[in-house]
């Protein structure tokens, strides 16, 4: 019970972490700073990834997009989380081949290319119930809102190492939300590591 209480406050204060990080960039998700602003998701928010989530439902107005990346925090006596390779299997909750297996409690998964990535829990029961998670990875975005094609992509990676990075606004916000990101990702390292 007390593994429980302490997986419970653990997950309410790296969402409140996220939260504030969040707020303190101007909402919709977590960026980063530089010249591909990727958004941190953090899977089911609050509850984190647990039998009891909807992820169905926290991924509905979700946009997935290259340079983004998804954060797992769920308990380690009572889940694990295996990446599918096929819809088939996602969809089946066959979880006799995944691509890779995480455990750690805290996962970070960066989404370096477009396309389909499967996530379920390792429990073929909380599978069957609805414990995964279908990730469509979109293009990358660029200023503007629109979309980077592949050449588009290309041109801007050989500009930025052609070109040195400039001052940053003086209202720029980019140092807080990484530090807050920092300590966020250090508070929850010793809250779930560093039990006495």
């Amino acid at each position: 019970m007390a593994a429980l209480l302490w997986h419970h406050v653990t997950i309410a204060i790296a969402a409140g972490v996220v939260v504030l990080t969040t707020l303190g960039n101007g909402g919709g998700g977590i960026r980063t700073c530089g010249a591909t602003q990727g958004v941190h998701h953090v899977v089911g928010d609050d509850p984190g990834w647990d039998a009891k989530s909807d992820i169905a439902a926290w991924a509905v107005n979700r946009i997935f997009r290259v340079g983004d990346s998804i954060w797992f925090a769920y308990s380690t006596a009572e889940e694990s989380i295996a990446e599918l390779q096929s819809r088939e299997e996602f969809e089946s909750c066959d979880l006799r081949n995944p691509i890779r297996m995480f455990t750690e409690g805290l996962n970070k998964v960066s989404l370096d290319v477009e396309g389909s990535r499967y996530f379920t829990s390792s429990n073929p029961n909380n599978c069957k119930n609805g414990l995964k998670l279908h990730v469509e990875v979109q293009p990358q975005a660029l200023a503007g809102g629109q979309i980077a094609s592949t050449a588009q992509k290309e041109k801007m990676d050989d500009a930025t190492q052609e070109v040195a990075e400039g001052p940053k606004p003086s209202g720029s916000n980019c140092d807080h939300g990484s530090s807050l990101m920092w300590f966020g990702s250090a508070l929850i390292y010793f809250l779930c590591f560093q039990r006495l």
